[in-house]
């Protein structure tokens, strides 16, 4: 049973209470009595219009599903269509041109583009491993994937792969770092002159194309190299010498790895990649967020028969190449991932025992923590130009956004900040907000620091959204879809027509198969090139790989590009984008079996792990037992295709049941090595089976189609069962 005291008449769970008070409040310089009377303030403004705009998205649900009953059986008028959700504020009137005016913004947002990361915070390890991201070895990236196009091998070093790497890395260097003459593989040798580089190929000289992409060395303790800096459009690149080294004794020049400025930032996550339904879950949150503000968070880890603690890195010092003292940041920047305006906590209650908004105690708990980086006296901060970054998820068109900066503001006046000190990072993964994209920076033109595209959201929410308007193309079909297009192509363009480029990121999605990097490096140069400077990547190798593309691509330029082409409009329509994907061809039965068992595992697959053990974000096995990095997301999209055919009569009931009742001995069956598991059948009574059953046959209760609500409820029943098993025994 969770116990509460009583802060400012809010009841708070004790063990939330005393980490606030004893951990996060002390050298902030705030008063516990104002940060405890600030959030009930808080509360009681912000709480009744957090409930009347999610009334609104019920009400707007509602008007769209009647109107497609209503012309359910003529034929589609895209005008009258548009009209309508004009009519209903849906869409809202473009606002007149203007420029965002966000201010203090870090380099990463505005001058550098690259991979970004994103973890759930509640894991200490893979925090900790993502802020560490910013560098990343490119040789053990390529040789411990698929990147050069063969499986990683087991057990002792691989010479022959291990010359493929090489091989593979100092041809990326010819692209990335042009010499004026030969090639990297050619080199034996370096010479400097003050700021020149020299490159010895054997019996001749030759210098960089670009001598600008010398940044500087690291001398070594006998005089001789230690490392020699480079960089690629803003990115750094460090070629680590050491000729006594098992790889750089057989380099002509004694290279030994190649390190790459790889994650240049990443997003802890308290949203979608986390399981936190009560006050200790939300207290883990927020003292790993406090561990990273501060600089000491650590964690032990097990790897390769040994232990050791893992903490962040320092800052790389290196001497530039005008012979002046400088330094590389050895951090991501770090941005936090607030939960949206959608769910409620019984982490903070009100004085009849209501719980208080997520969002809001997310918001108020979040910028005071990271007060103090701001603070900090010595060390490497996160944030040198003084700004918080706070990621808003899952809002719903621009008076969402105008909500959450209006939060924001207010918690500025608890904390005493200055105004715009938190900058926010918009989440472009619903469908009234990206139909309206222009108008949502609009709202919060000073403190946009980022948009994203969110593919599998921003699915779901089509799904959602156009429920009545008929049955939806199978998944893989979505891909191909041409909203999906114009999402993609517009988020781009109206980003750089609101005066984005240049001082904040235009994102793009998560590669989603960790395992498979060679598709990844074939396929995910399409985001830069695209205009987006910086894009999601699973892991920290990922960021590796993913860091040369950006080597390549010139983002700048191409957004420079963009804005040539875009001077007349998005080069995707409105229409284009609103253009709803339902089912075009007859699909055969073996097609729709194929489809409902893919949905149903994947839930499955990703719900047990969820509910069962806390887990919010894992490499899952998908039904072909390729892992798959899964979220809440994916989850959704999965449930709201199913949703769709039972309630257009593709499928019945029974028979997606007897699917899932398959599908939970597969997904069995593919945790059964995984210490603690619970399986499902063949009872399919536990929590985890009825979360997912949730999800599919009760779907008609949570508006857009969201997880939370069905997640949370089940979670919170497991841990209940499990404390009272617990006090028995």
């Amino acid at each position: 049973m969770d116990e509460f005291v009583g802060r400012s008449g809010l009841q708070v769970e004790t063990s939330l209470a005393a980490f606030l008070e004893a951990e996060a409040l002390p050298a902030t310089g705030v008063d516990p009595d104002r940060f405890w009377d600030g959030l009930a303030s808080m509360v009681a403004e912000f709480g009744p219009r957090n409930r009347e705009l999610l009334d609104l998205r019920a009400k707007i649900h509602q008007k769209i599903d009647a109107w497609h009953l209503q012309n359910r059986d003529h034929p589609f008028d895209m005008d009258a269509y548009t009209g309508f959700l004009r009519e209903i504020g849906y869409l809202v009137p473009e606002p007149a041109r203007f420029e965002i005016a966000t201010q203090n913004v870090e380099p990463e947002f505005t001058e550098i583009a690259g991979p970004q990361l994103v973890v759930p915070v509640t894991n200490a390890r893979y925090a900790l491993n993502a802020a560490n991201a910013r560098w990343g070895s490119l040789y053990d990236a390529l040789y411990g994937t698929d990147a050069i196009g063969s499986p990683p091998p087991s057990g002792a070093y691989d010479s022959e792969r291990g010359t493929r790497v090489v091989a593979w890395a100092k041809a990326h260097l010819d692209k990335a770092v042009p010499l004026a003459v030969g090639r990297w593989s050619e080199v034996t040798g370096f010479t400097f002159d003050g700021p020149m580089l020299g490159l010895r190929l054997g019996d001749r000289m030759t210098a960089l194309a670009e001598s600008a992409q010398f940044a500087g060395i690291v001398p070594g303790g006998d005089g001789g190299l230690r490392e020699l800096v480079l960089r690629a459009h803003g990115l750094h690149i460090r070629l680590l010498i050491d000729p006594t080294s098992v790889v750089g004794k057989a380099d002509p020049v004694g290279i030994s790895d190649i390190l790459l400025e790889a994650a240049v930032s990443t997003i802890m996550d308290m949203e979608d990649s986390v399981a936190c339904v009560d006050g200790p879950d939300k207290a883990l949150a927020y003292r790993n967020w406090l561990g990273l503000m501060t600089g000491e968070l650590t964690a032990e880890v097990e790897k390769g028969g040994r232990s050791f603690v893992r903490a962040l890195e320092d800052d790389v010092e290196f001497v530039a190449a005008d012979g002046r003292p400088a330094r590389l940041r050895g951090r991501a920047l770090m941005l936090v991932r607030n939960v949206g305006h959608l769910m409620t906590t019984p982490a903070v209650c009100e004085s009849e025992g209501a719980e208080i908004g997520e969002g809001l105690l997310d918001a108020l708990v979040t910028v005071m923590i990271a007060l103090h980086d701001l603070r900090r006296p010595d060390g490497p901060v996160n944030a040198p130009a003084g700004s918080i970054y706070v990621v808003k998820p899952k809002m719903h068109g621009p008076d969402e956004v105008a909500f959450a900066d209006a939060i924001f503001t207010r918690v500025e006046e608890i904390l005493e900040l200055p105004r715009y000190t938190v900058k926010i990072g918009i989440m472009d993964e619903e469908r009234r907000t990206s139909a309206n994209l222009a108008a949502c920076i609009a709202a919060a033109k000073y403190r946009v620091c980022f948009i994203n595209t969110g593919f599998l959201d921003r699915t779901g929410d089509e799904t959602s959204t156009s429920m009545e308007a008929g049955p939806m193309m199978p998944k893989a079909d979505m891909k191909n879809a041409p909203w999906l297009a114009a999402y993609e192509l517009r988020n781009v363009d109206i980003g750089i027509a609101c005066g984005l480029r240049g001082r904040a990121q235009i994102g793009k999605g998560m590669w989603a198969a960790p395992d498979r990097m060679a598709d990844m490096l074939a396929q995910k140069i399409a985001h830069p090139k695209a205009g987006a400077n910086c894009a999601w990547v699973p892991s920290p190798t990922a960021a590796v790989l993913h860091a040369t593309h950006y080597h390549i691509v010139d983002v700048a330029r191409r957004q420079a590009e963009i804005a040539e082409e875009i001077s007349d409009g998005p080069r995707a329509s409105l229409e284009e984008l609103l253009t709803i994907p339902l089912l075009e061809r007859d699909l055969t039965e073996a097609e729709i079996e194929a489809e409902v068992e893919n949905c149903c595992q994947g839930i499955l697959g990703y719900v047990v792990r969820w509910v069962n053990h806390g887990i919010g974000c894992s490499k899952v096995p998908d039904i072909n037992d390729v892992g798959l990095m899964e979220d809440r997301a994916t989850c959704r999209i999965s449930s709201q295709a199913l949703v769709n055919w039972l309630h257009h009569g593709m499928v019945d009931e029974p028979k997606v049941m007897n699917v899932m009742r398959r599908m939970a001995r597969k997904v069995d069956a593919q945790n059964e090595a995984e210490p603690g598991y619970r399986p499902m059948a063949p009872e399919f009574g536990g929590h985890a089976f009825q979360a997912a059953c949730d999800l599919v046959f009760n779907d008609g209760n949570w508006p857009s189609g969201y997880t939370e609500p069905t997640l949370h409820y089940r979670r919170r029943q497991v841990k209940a069962k499990e404390a009272r098993k617990e006090a028995d025994d």
